[in-house]
């Protein structure tokens, strides 16, 4: 069996190799340790051996990710579907009942109705599960997987969690059948920087140490007008021809405000938008291999990375008790999807509680 890494490090590389074919597995790693690149791999691996191979995805743009590198590494003969984790599901419960899933109150399936349909019904001979930023699904999910036989691979990190249906690591463990959880460590995404300001979001024993590489210290900058902010983003887009610029934004109203701002300030620069509330057309995809402004929901961007990360509205959580757990957890979701640039903006007389009380060692205001 031959085998193509991709892009992956020596200690990656090791880390993937020590996972035998069989069995479930349960990897954690921060951000930026290479998580979704070694599900990539494992999930080609796995289709080697000539079963039905799944790498799965909560979110609808983490699978548009990763979809180009499952193409790169696999061939015509080990065919891997990458798919959201609710479109598969979906997609195997119609086949088997020719009936629409029923759903429950957390937006997810009714997992009794599942189990006793998979208990019922012929198992897939040979199939293979990998998820990816496996921390969004829900702990009825592995079990589930568990009765249709599939050997489960899952890749997690439980201090990126940004959905209110979630596993904890020990969660999936015990849905896997208590698999041991292993470490994949180092961070390739980040600055030294941005990692560092990172640490003060983190919720968790311990922060990740950060890494050597040093980049430019991340900025906060008050947006006095939304004119301003529109300036701000052309401006960078302008200087940085060649750099992937994410700008986040918590709803989608405001992804649109400011869509239409952008577009009629400079419409040579064509940003894209996404929003998962879109069912179909233009703000479902995206050309995430293109340079430029991409306008992205907070909900969306777990797993992405960008050159430049802009988040300009800080300000719509100055009411949230700056040592909630979620909202740490989501500012440190968002500042490492950076590469090499971070900028946090906000409206108003007064910088948000949480990014207040963050030094200037660490965070810069412009």
């Amino acid at each position: 069996m031959t085998l193509t890494y991709l892009d992956l490090t020596a200690r990656q590389r090791a880390v993937l190799d020590s996972l035998p074919f069989d069995g479930n597995h349960l990897v954690n790693g921060a951000p930026g340790s290479g998580k979704s690149l070694l599900a990539v791999q494992r999930a080609v691996m796995l289709s080697l051996t000539g079963g039905p191979t799944v790498l799965l995805t909560r979110s609808h743009l983490l699978r548009q990710s990763l979809a180009p590198a499952v193409a790169a590494l696999g061939t015509s003969g080990n065919r891997v579907t990458v798919s959201t984790a609710h479109a598969w599901l979906a997609a195997w419960y119609r086949d088997r009942t020719g009936s629409e899933a029923p759903r429950a109150d957390d937006g997810w399936y009714d997992w009794s109705v599942l189990v006793r349909t998979a208990t019922s019904t012929d198992p897939v001979p040979g199939l293979s599960v990998v998820v990816d930023e496996g921390q969004d699904l829900p702990p009825g999910f592995y079990r589930f997987c568990r009765v249709l036989g599939a050997r489960i691979t899952v890749y997690a990190d439980e201090c990126q969690q940004l959905t209110e249906t979630h596993s904890t690591l020990a969660e999936i463990s015990k849905a896997l059948g208590g698999c041991p959880v292993r470490e994949v460590e180092g961070n390739h995404r980040n600055s030294r920087q941005i990692a560092e300001l990172a640490r003060h979001f983190h919720v968790g024993s311990s922060a990740p140490e950060p890494p050597e590489r040093e980049g430019a210290l991340p900025q906060l900058h008050s947006f006095a007008r939304p004119e301003v902010l529109t300036a701000f983003l052309t401006g960078i887009a302008q200087s940085r021809p060649r750099s992937s610029v994410g700008v986040v934004l918590k709803s989608t109203r405001a992804q649109l405000d400011l869509l239409a701002r952008l577009s009629k300030a400079a419409p040579r620069l064509r940003p894209q938008l996404y929003t998962a509330e879109a069912g179909h057309g233009r703000y479902r995809h995206l050309d995430l291999s293109r340079p430029g402004l991409t306008l992205v929901n907070r909900a969306s961007v777990k797993g992405l990375g960008f050159d430049v990360v802009v988040v300009p509205d800080a300000h719509v959580d100055a009411d949230t008790d700056p040592s909630s757990a979620a909202l740490r957890m989501t500012y440190y979701v968002l500042a490492t999807r950076a590469r090499h640039e971070l900028h946090f903006g906000y409206e108003g007389g007064s910088e948000p509680p949480l990014l207040a009380r963050i030094p200037r060692d660490d965070l810069f205001r412009a």
